[in-house]
Formats: C-alpha cells, structure tokens, sequence
C-alpha cells in the first residue's frame, strides 16, 4: 500500500473552508501517480512505451470534507489486473487514522499511437503489490442515463483543463458537472463513467437531471454521445 500525507491547502478549499470534491480526487490521482513514479513505471515509462493509463470510473464515498489546514493521508493499491483493466482503491484518512473518505476505480492500459487498449505487460504487472480489495459497497462501472434531462449552455473545452495524455482530465469533468448541482447541495458520494476523450477545442453539452438527493450530469458532444456521465448523491444530513 502506498501512502504519502499532505495538509489541506488553501488552493484546495471552498468558502467554507472545506476540501472541494476535486481537490480531493486531485488527491487520489496524485497518490497513485506517485506510486507508479516511486516503482518505475510512471510518465516517464509510459511515454517511452507509447501507453497511459486512462480512467474508466470513480465512484468515490466521503464521510467528511477535510478543513483547511488539516493534515491529511492518501492511500492507494491496485487489486487488481484483468487483461487490459486495472482495478484500484484509495482511501483518505486524517490525523487521527480515520478513515474520511475512501473509493474505488477502474482504468484502462492504452496504447497512446493507435489509441487501443493493450494487455497489461508482466513487467507493470509485478512492479506492483496487490492488496485485497477495500470493504464497501461496489456499484459497478456502468451508469445509466435518466430519460428527460434538461439541456444547457455548451462549453468549449480550454488548454487548463488538459492533462499529459492531451485530452481533459478526470478532475476537470467533475468541476464542470458541479456547476449544476443545487445551492447548499453537499456531496456523499459520487460516481462517474468516462466514455470518450475531449480535447482541447471540442464544444461540451451537458445534459442535467435532478431528482431526490441525486444529480446526474451527461457531459456530451455535439452528436449527443457522453464524454463522461455523473451521478452525485447528497448527504441526508
């Protein structure tokens, strides 16, 4: 298991003080990067071999948002690897060792050339430790779109919003998704299913539903065909 801590910075904050829902998957996303980077097979690696790993799915359950200035633990370990798949959680724990929020996720080794995904090689396939996978509840990668979603204004994708693989990164679909979330509406857990990359240019539609204690965002292209679909669940609270 692979950990490294941080403390809540005030990049990484909300008006109330609290860690924002991307900050914290900035978080995962980093820990995991981190690991690849500390055993060998990080940007550097996968650039050389023309592969990336790509985010299939979150699905991300928080029992509390962290305070700024409050020290922080990530933790990550993949369970497993299926063919081209790979399966990881993560779970963040404050000072105390208790566990604030914790997730689960798939990812997809992809050939960067001809954008095909690819068998995970022996060689990153034991660069890594396997642990058992975390305790929770597994919704499964697939989310399924509400009929009737409300339209709304398009967005163009802009050049801060693309990571090293040259198209938008997970992160960013979440901020954009959050814009129609309701005021006050505090996020439980989330989950999101990445269809297919946006790049710098492409013109974004979203397509919103809401509905009792749950938003679901379609992030669309021009030809109605998901980029990525969320699905946000609010604390009863």
């Amino acid at each position: 298991m692979f950990c490294f801590e941080s403390v809540v910075r005030y990049s990484e904050i909300d008006a109330d003080r609290s860690m924002t829902l991307p900050a914290m998957l900035d978080l995962l996303q980093d820990c995991c990067t981190f690991q690849s980077e500390e055993i060998g097979v990080g940007l550097d690696f996968l650039q050389k071999n023309h592969r990336a790993w790509v985010l299939l799915s979150w699905q991300v359950v928080i029992r509390r948002y962290p305070k700024f200035g409050e020290a922080i633990r990530a933790y990550t370990w993949p369970y497993d690897f299926k063919s081209f798949l790979g399966y990881r959680n993560f779970k963040i724990e404050d000072a105390r060792g208790e566990v604030i929020a914790y997730a689960d996720s798939v990812w997809v080794y992809m050939d960067t050339e001809n954008k095909r995904p690819v068998i995970v090689p022996e060689e990153v396939r034991q660069s890594y430790c396997f642990e058992a996978p975390y305790e929770m509840n597994y919704s499964g990668r697939k989310i399924h779109l509400q009929q009737d979603m409300e339209e709304k204004e398009p967005l163009r994708v802009g050049r801060f919003q693309i990571d090293t693989n040259h198209h938008v990164n997970n992160s960013k679909y979440i901020l954009m998704a959050e814009e129609y979330l309701p005021e006050g509406f505090k996020v439980k857990e989330f989950r999101a299913e990445y269809r297919k990359e946006a790049v710098l240019g492409n013109l974004i539609c979203p397509m919103v539903k809401e509905t009792e204690r749950r938003v679901m965002v379609s992030l669309e292209n021009e030809a109605k065909e998901p980029y990525a679909v969320i699905e946000f669940m609010e604390d009863e609270e």
